[in-house]
């Protein structure tokens, strides 16, 4: 197949969009597909006559890409659009998109709709969907509503909210985060009210919503659902704090066991919710649903996430491998059920 693997972007985390566009694009490449990496947000420099050539160095487009992401804040302040030079007609050309394009303008949604309205397949769930489980505060009141346990929370807006946790009947400690970011950007726990302050300051600075939520301690797990069935639970152990961006993307920062050692109850249990909250928010083809456990074995989820990373140590990779599907072949598989939307 030619297959274009649309990574970059201008979010926050545009440099693990390029890790995770990397190992996609070689893994399919290994699998004998024509698969070439573009970035979202700078395109590129010329129209190929070749498109989607047998010899094709990833290392060295990854490596260009890297290289324009010192461009990016200024280019942002110059440019309007987000698609760069010759991206969509590129993907047109191409049996299917995939996109290894985390967060905003690439997880929300936004790309999905004009990749619809262009007739061009792509990979993950479809625009409404990607803009529900992308909002924390929707996907609380989904879960809520579907009888998927979630952490007591609140959505707060920038101009309206009042930084007294009180007024939402919440104690602390409390976990305060952007609304719509990802990959943990601007989450912060708070102890007290200066902490809370500080929280909501930096919070605040990503974007005009953030969710508040009652800090629950306890072990961290993620289960993700190809298909609407649940692969391996796998448990992530920080060595220090939580689950953040420095412990997701830090190598050695964490202990990630799996299949998570719990009993075969508590991961019927959490595999259950994690394949309900998958149906509830309505996603197709793949995502990846977070939780936490406390001592008494009560769980939450946390969010869902319809593009999670995809390195080849990544979770999902990590699961998949357990039951046996190599990094290759779950990167074709991602392919093969996201197809099924078409038909």
């Amino acid at each position: 197949m030619n297959i274009v693997v649309l990574a970059g972007g201008n979010s926050t985390e545009r440099a693990v969009s390029i890790v995770s566009g990397k190992g996609v694009c070689t893994a399919l490449r290994e699998r004998n597909h024509r698969a070439v990496l573009l970035d979202a947000y700078f395109g590129r420099e010329k129209l190929e006559e070749d498109l989607f050539p047998a010899e094709y160095d990833v290392e060295k487009e990854a490596a260009w890409m890297e290289e324009k992401s010192r461009d990016l804040e200024k280019t942002m302040k110059e440019r309007r659009e987000f698609f760069g030079p010759y991206v969509l007609d590129i993907c047109r050309q191409a049996d299917i998109v995939f996109l290894a394009l985390h967060g905003a303008n690439g997880e929300d949604g936004k790309v999905q709709s004009v990749l619809d309205l262009m007739g061009i397949p792509y990979t993950g769930s479809d625009p409404l969907s990607s803009a529900m489980a992308m909002d924390k505060g929707i996907t609380k009141v989904i879960f809520e509503a579907a009888g998927v346990p979630t952490p007591k929370g609140v959505t707060l807006d920038k101009k309206t909210c009042t930084s007294r946790l009180a007024d939402y009947g919440m104690d602390f400690p409390v976990i305060v985060k952007p609304c719509c970011g990802g990959s943990s950007v601007g989450v912060c726990i708070a102890k007290d009210q200066k902490e809370y302050e500080m929280a909501l300051a930096e919070a605040f600075s990503y974007e005009d919503e953030v969710v508040v939520e009652q800090f629950i301690q306890g072990r961290e797990f993620s289960v993700a659902v190809v298909d609407g069935k649940a692969y391996p639970v796998i448990e992530i152990a920080p060595l220090e704090g939580f689950y953040d961006y420095k412990n997701k993307y830090q190598e050695g920062s964490c202990v990630e066991t799996c299949p998570a050692d719990i009993s075969v109850m508590l991961t019927k249990e959490m595999q259950n919710y994690a394949e309900l909250g998958y149906k509830a928010l309505h996603l197709q083809a793949y995502a990846r649903l977070d939780f936490i456990m406390d001592e008494e074995g009560n769980m939450y989820c946390l969010e869902a996430n319809t593009l999670p990373g995809m390195t080849p140590t990544s979770l999902i990779p990590q699961e998949a491998k357990v039951i046996g599907i190599s990094y290759p072949r779950l990167c074709e598989k991602l392919i093969e059920v996201s197809l099924n939307k078409y038909h």
